[in-house]
Parts: structure tokens; sequence; C-alpha cells
């Protein structure tokens, strides 16, 4: 097949750890390359946000990233881009009436808006993956969401308009239905974890206890819906513990980050400043080292549509504990590969994490588990086979209009 893939401002291209960069880019990228593997054409449409890389940049054998113009060639965060969809809708209308693809996977609304304004006249099936949804970030967020106006309607629009949405997990189900969407217009199909990249250091696939305190590891994007705090007072009561948070700028810009200076100013008032450690931005070669060091890792966000974390700590045999929201409640087994604590409640995170790191059988087994899980649930194999599947179910049911060209 010749798929489109259009991610309108998270290239596959872009290092990762900016503002807008992380998971949908590593789902972008991983993706396209396990279809490429299997002997399928990828393109990926991603916004021109830089005058420098050409028009069209090979990203592995197979893939291929097309840089759009559609607003200005500089970065532009996200929330500023639905103005340029529209330029971004008709370049790939021109595109697809010259060339026309199978099949049209849209990443995140605006990518949807578009996609579904250049699949209208050369007539392609647009499935639709969200990533995260504009209700939840609103439920969540309040007066703090500054995401666009339109965007619930749009969502709304785009879930019955599309050929098919392929949610990440069962809670996205639910949430696409509330809004009107019906369950059977949606496929769930996972995010995915390299499961070579991620992988225990022993080579039976059990992760290797290290000495010294117990080491606790959240990782993620500086910013307070990921609930690093609550992972912070949780220390205040898990004696003979360290913390070690990656994610944000260069080490170098901590001190001048407002998350970054929040955190460690509670940190100090809880009396645990000396067993909590901001890294900074870590390169992702260096994760899955980061990872294999840690006895436990934490993701306590307050929501996540999906969250890539607890599948990279399981692939590495790490065992996770994590806050019972969105993707969360199907990625992690609660009691087989860790906990599942509610958000908001670091008394109860703090419960787990001792009850963990007391038993190292408990924290081997559910190391154990957890890669095993990674295995057979969300390796990019195992997305790129449902994807697939997806895709085949929408292009057998599209009928080409007559004069289209193929």
């Amino acid at each position: 097949m010749r798929i489109a893939m259009v991610s309108e401002h998270a290239s596959p291209l872009a290092a990762l750890g900016g503002p807008d960069a992380g998971g949908q880019n590593v789902y972008v990228a991983q993706l396209s390359k396990e279809l490429a593997r299997r002997g399928h054409q990828v393109t990926v449409h991603t916004r021109r946000d830089s005058r420098e890389p050409p028009d069209r940049v090979p990203l592995a054998p197979g893939v291929t990233v097309e840089h759009v113009p559609a607003g200005p060639p500089r970065p532009v965060p996200k929330d500023d881009l639905p103005p340029y969809m529209t330029a971004f809708g008709d370049h790939l209308a021109r595109r697809w009436s010259a060339r026309r693809p199978d099949v049209v996977h849209a990443h995140f609304w605006m990518s949807g808006t578009a996609a579904l304004l250049g699949a209208k006249d050369p007539g392609v099936p647009v499935v639709q993956t969200f990533h995260a949804l504009g209700t939840v970030k609103r439920r969540h967020q309040g007066a703090d969401d500054t995401s666009p106006p339109e965007r619930i309607d749009a969502e709304r629009r785009i879930g019955r308009e599309c050929a098919r949405v392929l949610a990440t997990c069962a809670d996205e189900v639910f949430e696409l239905a509330a809004m009107g969407v019906p369950p059977e217009r949606t496929s769930v199909v996972p995010c995915g974890v390299d499961t070579l990249e991620f992988s225990p250091a022993d080579p039976a696939g059990r992760h290797a206890r290290r000495g010294g305190p117990h080491r606790l590891l959240a990782i993620g994007r500086l910013v307070p819906r990921k609930g690093f705090d609550q992972a912070i007072a949780a220390l205040a009561e898990i004696p003979g513990a360290e913390l070690l948070i990656a994610g944000g700028p260069e080490p170098a810009l901590l001190d001048t980050d407002p998350e970054a200076v929040r955190l460690r100013r509670l940190a100090g008032e809880l009396g645990v400043a000396d067993r909590v450690r901001l890294l900074g931005a870590v390169p992702h070669e260096r994760m899955p080292e980061l990872i294999r060091g840690a006895d436990l890792v934490l993701s306590t966000p307050r929501y996540e549509p999906f969250g890539i974390v607890p599948l990279e700590a399981m692939a590495c045999g790490v065992p996770i504990v994590a806050t019972g929201v969105g993707g969360h409640l199907d990625s992690v087994a609660d009691r087989v590969t860790g906990r599942l604590v509610p958000p908001g409640d670091p008394g109860a995170l703090a419960r787990a994490v001792n009850e963990l790191t007391g038993s190292p059988e408990l924290l081997r087994r559910y190391g154990e588990a957890g890669r095993e899980r990674a295995l057979a649930r969300f390796s990019w194999e195992r997305v790129a086979d449902g994807a697939e599947q997806v895709y085949a179910q929408v292009v057998a049911r599209h009928r080409v209009p007559t004069g289209a060209i193929c």
C-alpha cells in the first residue's frame, strides 16, 4: 500500500524533549518504519518549520518525510497552527491528486482537519489518531487550557467524517462515544515501544537490582500535569529512597525553568531536597540505561492520553507505579506488572512504593511480567499489525470515485 501519514506539528525528524516533541513524534516514526519494513511505501507530511531542510528527506528505507509549506517556515506553538491548516490541506490535495495514496493516517486533530480537506477530491480514506482529546484536556486544565476554542467541535466532526478512528486505549473510546462518535467507528490500537532498544540488562530478561538507596525514576516534560510534585510529596513518606526526574530543558537551564523552580522549592519545603535530583533533558539514546538503573519507575500524571513511559519501563523489566488514568489503565496490569494508584494521592503512591521496595521478590516478579507484557502487546510489530488491519478494512470498504488518479 501507499500510506500517507499526516503529522502537522510532530515531525519524526524532530529532536525529542521540546515543547511539542514527544510521544506523537515517536509513534509516527516507529509505525512508519515498521510498515515500510513490511513492504509498504510511507510518506510522512509535516509542516515546514525551517527553511533549511529539503522538501523531501529520507527517514528510513521506504519512508520519506515531506515538508509542507503552511505558515511561516519557523517553529510555531501547536496551539497557534489552526489558521495554516487550510493551506496544509490544499497542498495535500494537489499532491494526492497527482499521486493518490491508498490510505491516509492523520495524527492529532489539526492533521485530521488538513487530511480530510486534502483527501476529499482524490477520494482517499482517512484514518484518524487523536493522541489526545480536547474534552479531556479542558476537563483537567480548565482555564489553563490553551487549546483553540474550535478544537472540540473539530474533533467531533473529524470523528464522524473519517473512515475510522484509531484510538490508543479503551478510555479514549468511551470519551469519543460521549462526544457522539459511535464506538463501532473506532478501533483500539495502542502505542508501542522498541523492545530491542528498551530491554533488561540481564539477557535472561530480568532487571538487575542495584545497590545503595532505592532509586525511583520519573520521566516526562516539566509541566504541572505530569504530577512530579506528587512524586516529591510521596518521597517524604518513603525513607531511604532517592527520586530522579528526567525531562525538561537542558540541565544548565533548569534554574530558570518555572516548573523546575517550583519542584525544587517543594522538595525543600518537604525536607527531601537532598534526595531529589532534576536531570533535565536526557538524550533518547541514554534513556534505556537510565531506566535500567532504577528500582521503580513512577508515572504520576493527573491525566494521560496514553503514556509511553510505562511501556519503556516494562520493556526494560522495571516495575511501574502509575496513576490509574487514561492509557495507564490499559498498559499497566495492576498487581502484575506494577501498581495503579489514584491521581493526586501522594499517600497512596508512597504506600505502593514502600510495599514494592520492601519486597525484592515482588520487584523481580513484576519486572519479569512487565517485560513479557511489553513483548506480547506493545512491540511496534504488534502496533503495525493493528494499524495494517484497519488500513486494509477501510481501503476495502472505500469505493474510489470514477476518474480518480490511481
